[in-house]
């Protein structure tokens, strides 16, 4: 296991591999800041957003990524630090924000809302159509986490950290449509609770267990195969990359902002590299065009 660069993330999350550039992305929710590294060098630049990004996606265009932040979801092209809103997303209440999203293997993103002290279930899932068209496809939602696609497409997994469980579902890859919603992981026999999530190139399911201190591993059948301890008290979401996506990177809470601040933070909040022995799979971008807007630009920092 290496630890990745010298940055401490106040609440780390969503690491995204872009095997075009080589560089890994993650945001820092309370930092309000998304990241780019090379694991090689451990070299990171950043961009400051006036929100707190809650997920984010790579798109077609190199530079220009997609991401989650509050009640909208916008492009922030890295070469310029513009951002350019695009969809604005109903969130359930006042008091609710954009978390956990990830994109299918057609190019629709899926993206969560949870209030945001993480005491009740007032948020909502999305799907938003490559055009811009967003669905509201679950209401009720505690803290929505662990989204995620097999490598066929046709498998959906969904994590609620309120509710301490994650789920499959049958997904229609041309529709866009999910049925046959069943439990694959209770966390009343995991430690911790669930969190964000990625699959190998075997279909497994890798999901972190935020407060648990570990990272699980879950077949396509369902069965909790692996339990990998980490020295992070809260594991975030894990995310495959490198030149053959053999290395599974592990984001974290670090502390300060929503999270209590550590007396000594250790590895808490920093960026882990770790050999699990699998190899992943490419992360699918989002289908939208980059650079079309619908509202007035703003430029991060």
């Amino acid at each position: 296991m290496d630890v990745i660069g010298t940055r401490v993330d106040m609440l780390g999350e969503c690491p995204i591999w872009d095997s075009r550039l080589g560089l890994l992305y993650t945001i820092d929710i309370d930092g309000r800041t998304v990241h780019r590294t090379d694991p090689s060098t451990g070299a990171t630049d950043g961009h400051s957003l006036a929100g707190r990004p809650g997920s984010m996606a790579l798109t077609r265009q190199e530079n220009v990524v997609l991401v989650a932040m509050e009640d909208r979801v916008v492009w922030l092209d890295w070469a310029t630090g513009r951002v350019t809103p695009w969809v604005e997303l109903a969130t359930g209440g006042p008091s609710n924000r954009l978390n956990d999203g990830a994109c299918d293997r057609s190019g629709r993103f899926w993206v969560g809302t949870m209030h945001e002290d993480a005491t009740e279930s007032s948020g909502r899932l999305h799907r938003l159509e490559s055009t811009g068209e967003s669905f509201s496809e679950r209401e009720d939602v505690g803290v929505p986490n662990g989204l995620a696609f097999a490598p066929d497409g046709e498998t959906m997994y969904y994590a609620d950290s309120l509710a301490r469980a994650a789920w499959a579902y049958d997904y229609d890859p041309s529709d866009g449509s999910v049925s046959g919603e069943r439990l694959i992981a209770d966390f009343t026999d995991l430690p911790g609770t669930a969190d964000g999530a990625t699959v190998d190139e075997d279909g497994c399911y890798w999901i972190a267990c935020v407060f648990g201190s570990a990272i699980a591993r879950i077949t396509p059948a369902g069965r909790v195969d692996r339990i990998i301890e980490v020295p992070v008290d809260k594991p975030t979401k894990p995310a495959f990359g490198g030149s053959d996506l053999g290395t599974l990177f592990l984001t974290s809470i670090g502390g300060g902002g929503s999270h209590e601040r550590y007396a000594d933070p250790g590895l808490n909040g920093r960026l882990l590299a770790i050999d699990v022995g699998v190899r992943g799979v490419d992360e699918p971008w989002y289908g939208g065009p980059p650079g079309v807007a619908r509202n007035a630009e703003q430029t991060a920092t």
